[in-house]
């Protein structure tokens, strides 16, 4: 979400669109709005407007995190609607392949590799997230056509001494690309320059993970009848469990250069090229070159934005 809008609580074109808004303030160009678990009526909704939210400037596709996730991962997602993937599902998420280059989020060991197969075969990009998977599972759905880590290091198995885990795998696959939270809370600073000097900025991707607060004026929002709070930078329900990031792209990119150890050119890449890349769409956006989408930002030196163009159009 963004700007006091939660996709889940407003998943309609006008929610889209401030949203959209929203995040264009601090540079974002193009964004996935995103849907987590909920009942599966929500999914229905958004799947209702998603081709007139396409027109919305900067929306690229959907993110659809859940409802097929692993419950010992299951972070802030609501443990009562998350469930095995029926027919009735996989139909509908397919779907998803008309509406802009959308992106899946869900547990492989819990989801058959012809199922993974299918999806991606649509054209829609499967990634694994709220995961316990094993390495060799997140193998198996690499060689099925899963092609991303969602949040890398949170709500996902670990690396050990002898069970790499999700993360393990992340680092070790080229076929994977991976995002990641800057913000120095969903993800120790330490852990960012891990992440970075072992995947590097051709497949490491900085994302905002973020929730109503960014850009908003509120400092709490209601999740599914759950308060979330905004203190210290941190989004919490009251038990203490992280509820995704108060996290503008323009403060990521400057973070991932004083967490991560990044240079501007790396940050950048992976804000812009690398994520466009991963949708396929680097042959429309994503660099500064003739014949591809005037998609700009103007920013001074210290990652303050200044002016968005969205295909050319302040």
């Amino acid at each position: 979400g963004g700007g006091d809008v939660l996709l889940n609580e407003e998943p309609t074109v006008d929610g889209v669109r401030r949203i959209a808004a929203a995040h264009r303030r601090f540079g974002t160009t193009g964004l996935l709005p995103t849907l987590i678990t909920d009942h599966p009526d929500k999914l229905r909704q958004l799947a209702a407007i998603a081709d007139e939210a396409l027109a919305v400037p900067g929306v690229l596709g959907f993110h659809l995190e859940g409802p097929h996730l692993n419950l010992a991962r299951k972070g802030i997602h609501p443990p009562q609607f998350i469930r095995p993937m029926t027919e009735e599902d996989r139909v509908l998420l397919m779907g998803f392949a008309s509406h802009g280059r959308s992106l899946i989020t869900l547990a492989p060991e819990l989801c058959p590799g012809e199922v993974i197969q299918g999806l991606a075969r649509v054209g829609l990009r499967v990634s694994a997230g709220h995961t316990e998977a094993a390495a060799g599972q997140i193998t198996a759905a690499v060689d099925r056509g899963l092609t991303c880590v969602t949040h890398l290091f949170n709500a996902m198995s670990q690396m050990t001494a002898r069970e790499p885990g999700v993360v393990g795998a992340a680092m070790a696959d080229d076929r994977l690309f991976a995002g990641i939270i800057p913000d120095g809370i969903c993800v120790s600073p330490m852990n960012l320059r891990t992440a970075f000097r072992a995947i590097g900025r051709n497949r490491l991707m900085i994302i905002t993970d973020a929730m109503p607060t960014a850009g908003g004026k509120r400092s709490f929002f209601h999740l599914q009848g759950r308060k979330i709070t905004l203190w210290d930078g941190r989004l919490t329900d009251e038990g203490g469990t992280l509820a995704g990031a108060h996290l503008t792209m323009n403060e990521a990119v400057r973070n991932a250069m004083a967490m991560m150890g990044a240079s501007l050119e790396d940050a950048l890449a992976m804000a812009t090229s690398t994520p466009a890349r991963f949708l396929g769409l680097d042959e429309e956006m994503g660099r500064i070159l003739p014949q591809r989408r005037a998609d700009l930002v103007a920013i001074d030196a210290g990652l303050g934005v200044h002016g968005t163009w969205i295909g050319g159009m302040a």
